[in-house]
């Protein structure tokens, strides 16, 4: 595992975190729909440059 995929699914989880709280505040939608694309983006990247 590097330093750069540990971080990017750092970011996804922090990320997806704020997603729900924003989900649960019943923020606009459009917020939160960036927010957990952002997630999945970061969370995608990171999975993908994991070495095995």
């Amino acid at each position: 595992m590097t330093g750069l995929s540990t971080l990017l699914i750092f970011v996804g989880l922090f990320l997806a975190g704020g997603a729900v709280s924003f989900w649960k505040q019943q923020l606009p939608k459009g917020v939160v729909a960036l927010l957990g694309l952002a997630s999945a983006m970061a969370l995608l990247g990171g999975i993908l440059r994991l070495e095995f």
